[in-house]
Order: structure tokens, then C-alpha cells, then sequence
């Protein structure tokens, strides 16, 4: 059997000739069946290619329409659909690609490798989850997911990117992780990360306490993401030398914010005229990334999400970037991303209920006003 690089999984048709044996390539057997046999390199144990106890080659099972039988290094997939088969073998080589680069398999991994694979994404998956933003601890943050590689992109190249999508998509995260990653690379002197105080449905009352620590609950998913990605004693060098700054949007009115990396969260909570004065800050030599779900809005009813609007205000200007993130990018634990699909699944279908009950009064109304008409004709 020819032989490929030892980085690369190998690829070869089912019960061919050796000279006909090429990587990658698809075969079919005379039958309409394809048939593909894929060989592992040694130097991987197949239990981290497969799962304890085969989990996840029952994952990969489930997501296509192929019989896949291993036996030692090899795996021989076979399919009524030849393209399928071929699916099947690029899924096993794009994971034993991302194992040469050190990145360990999980179902969250190959959920996401075989999405991008049945989207026939012009991304490799060995390369959008492989690359590392940030290292704490052995444990790196990196994109997960392809919509998360394209918004890590936009934030590399624009000064201001929009990361707009529903919970679990990663969106202050990874925002969080590109800024403490510009500041240890000495690309900004400072951080500024910032929230609007709007409570989410709920009327807190008053609270005690000196002004901080009346805004602090507001802020503490911000500083949950940076306890995560810095040492304690790191953090508080950075908080007292005023390099990294957390505080309420209300704070920013006024300033010029020069040579910075600066995150706006839960930006849906902003109104128009908040939304305007934020962006307004922006300095020399600063970056700005804001962040938002817009289906989960808190503000009184009857005012308007700065978020919703900015796309249509800021559309097509230079520099500026909409990282839109959608259901498949949620990388929380699965049932979060069954739960926003199932809302956005309600909230289109009361989108045409509503439509369609528009059309009908409207064609009501319009007959009402045709016999008038004729009556008054007459």
C-alpha cells in the first residue's frame, strides 16, 4: 500500500490493487457501494481516535448513513452513497490531524467536524479547531466551532467587530481571550471591559453598599472569564496598575480610550444613544469588540436595543465587522443548543402566524373598503 506522510490518516479503496492504492481518494466497488479502508498512524493509541469504549465512533456512526467496522489501526467504511464514504474517511483524517497537533478528541469535537464536513465548509476542520488563542493552566482556549474561527478572524482584522448570537455561542469568551491575548503580545497597553447595569426582568431594589459594590453583581461574569485566563495575583497587579479596568457603560461617557482593548458586553441592553456614545470612544491604536444577543433584550419596554439598529447604521463601513453567530455554534453542554434552536424555531413561526394574520386582515379590510365603494356607486 502506498504510503503517506505519518501526519496524515491514510486513505485507500476497499480490496484494490497495491498500485492503485492513492490517499484520500474514493473508490466504489463495481456495485454502487463505496468502500474506503482508512489506516491510522501507530504512533496514535485508537482509543483517543474512537473514545473509551468506542463512544465516539458511535457518534460518528449516528451522524452518517455508513457501516464502519476497526479492526486494529485500520477502518473500513462502507456506503451505498460512494460520497458518503468519502465524507466518512475525510471526518478520520481531519481528527487524526488534529491529534498530531495535540488537540484532544471529544464528541464536542467531532459534532463540530462532522458539521463543518456536511456543510462542505471551505475550512479545514484540523485547522479552524486546532488554533490555540490563549494557554492557562494547560487548558487552551481556541475556537471551537467554524462560526467562532470566523469571528476570531474578524476581531484580528477590524477595529471594531460586532459578535452577535445566542447564549453559549462564545461570544464574550472568546472576546475576553483576544484581549488578554493583544495585552501579553504588548499590542494595547490596557483593557477595558464594560456592561450596561440593567437588570434582566427583575427589580433588585436598593442596594447597600458603596457604589462598587452595587455594580459589581453586573460585572462579575467579566471577571469570572478573567479568573480563568489569568493568575489571581496577575489579575490584581493588572486591576491596581489600572492596566485591565471593569466598570458599567455609564462610565465611559466623556473618555477617549487610546491604546486599548476594549469589550462591551451584553450589548442588547444599550439603547441607541448609549450604543453611539460607546463607539464614540474609541482611541489610536484601539480595538473594540461588542457583544449581544438581541433575543434576550432587558431594557423597558418601548425602547430600542442599540444592537438591533447599529447593523442597519454601520453596514458596509471599513473596518468594521458582524461576527453573527448561530445554534450550531453553541458549545455548552448540548441540550443549550436544542433549547435556542427550539426558540428560534417558535419565534419564526410566530413571525409567519403574525404575517399571515396581517394578510388576512388586510384583505379583509380591503374588500370592506371595495363594497363601500360599489354601495356607494350605486
Amino acid at each position: 500500500m502506498a504510503s503517506l506522510p505519518a501526519s496524515t490518516a491514510r486513505t485507500a479503496p476497499e480490496d484494490a490493487p497495491a498500485a492503485h492504492t492513492v490517499g484520500g481518494e474514493r473508490a466504489s466497488t463495481g456495485d454502487g457501494v463505496g468502500a474506503i479502508k482508512v489506516l491510522v498512524p501507530g504512533e496514535h493509541a485508537m482509543v483517543s481516535l474512537l473514545g473509551t469504549r468506542d463512544e465516539l465512533l458511535r457518534t460518528i456512526e449516528d451522524a452518517f448513513h455508513a457501516s464502519i467496522h476497526v479492526r486494529g489501526n485500520e477502518i473500513a467504511i462502507r456506503s451505498e452513497d460512494p460520497a458518503e464514504t468519502g465524507r466518512v474517511a475525510r471526518l478520520f483524517e481531519e481528527l487524526v490531524l488534529l491529534l498530531d497537533r495535540g488537540h484532544a478528541i471529544d464528541r464536542g469535537t467531532v459534532r463540530q467536524t462532522v458539521r463543518m464536513i456536511r456543510d462542505d465548509a471551505d475550512e479545514r476542520p484540523s485547522e479552524v479547531l486546532s488554533e490555540a488563542l490563549i494557554t492557562h493552566r494547560g487548558r487552551t482556549i481556541r475556537a471551537k466551532t467554524l462560526g467562532q474561527k470566523r469571528y476570531l478572524d474578524a476581531i484580528r482584522e477590524n477595529t471594531v467587530t460586532f459578535g452577535i448570537g445566542p447564549a453559549g455561542t462564545g461570544k464574550t469568551y472568546l472576546a475576553m481571550g483576544a484581549a488578554v491575548q493583544a495585552l501579553r503580545a504588548k499590542q494595547v497597553n490596557r483593557l477595558i471591559l464594560t456592561r450596561p447595569a440593567v437588570e434582566a426582568g427583575e427589580r433588585l431594589g436598593f442596594l447597600p453598599g458603596t457604589l462598587h459594590e452595587k455594580i459589581d453583581p453586573y460585572l462579575k461574569p467579566l471577571w469570572d472569564a478573567l479568573h480563568e485566563m489569568m493568575e489571581a495575583e496577575e489579575l490584581v497587579n493588572h486591576v491596581d496598575r489600572g492596566t485591565i479596568e471593569i466598570a458599567p457603560l455609564a462610565y465611559m461617557r466623556g473618555r477617549t480610550l487610546n491604546d486599548a482593548f476594549i469589550v462591551l458586553d451584553e450589548a442588547q441592553n444599550t439603547s441607541p444613544e448609549q450604543m453611539k456614545m460607546f463607539l464614540t470612544r474609541i482611541g489610536f491604536n484601539s480595538k473594540a469588540v461588542v457583544t449581544g444577543d438581541v433575543s434576550q433584550v432587558d431594557l423597558p419596554t418601548g425602547t430600542r436595543s442599540g444592537l438591533r439598529i447599529v447593523g442597519e447604521i454601520l453596514d458596509g463601513i471599513d473596518g468594521v465587522a458582524f461576527a453573527r453567530l448561530r445554534s450550531g455554534d453553541v458549545v455548552r453542554h448540548h441540550i443549550v443548543q436544542r433549547i435556542v434552536e427550539a426558540y428560534e424555531a417558535y419565534d419564526e413561526a410566530s413571525l409567519r402566524t403574525g404575517a399571515a394574520a396581517a394578510d388576512s386582515r388586510a384583505a379583509t379590510s380591503d374588500a370592506a373598503t371595495s363594497d363601500d365603494a360599489t354601495d356607494g356607486g350605486g
